[in-house]
């Protein structure tokens, strides 16, 4: 049986954002947010509480999941975290979704007209 994504969909900017930082490889939680802020440039930035609390929830979804550390020199204080098959699916979804969106928005900003002052 089928799972319906939908019920995931729209993504919390939150949950967006750690999905596509796990989409390249796993990562622990200062990892994630490393990449959170480089892949936005620095504009977009968590701090550990809403990371952690967002990392769980998406645990409890069954969109992503903990996992060993990648060597064994790593620190085995730190959690790795994976993107799973639903959670690859979900984000697939949701970038689907936001393309559809921006083109949405593209076609109304050239419909309209310059407004005089």
């Amino acid at each position: 049986m089928k799972q319906d994504m939908s019920q995931f969909l729209p993504l919390s900017p939150v949950s967006l954002h750690i999905l596509l930082a796990l989409a390249r490889d796993d990562l622990h939680g200062y990892g994630i947010m490393q990449e959170i802020a480089r892949q936005s440039e620095g504009q977009y930035k968590l701090g550990p509480g809403t990371l952690y609390d967002n990392l769980k929830k998406l645990m409890l979804q069954g969109l992503i999941e903990e996992t060993a550390p990648r060597s064994s020199t790593s620190d085995p204080r730190r959690r790795y975290y994976r993107l799973k098959g639903l959670g690859r699916n979900v984000l697939s979804m949701e970038v689907e979704r936001l393309e559809g969106v921006l083109r949405e928005a593209r076609s109304h900003l050239r419909a309209l007209k310059p407004r005089r002052t």
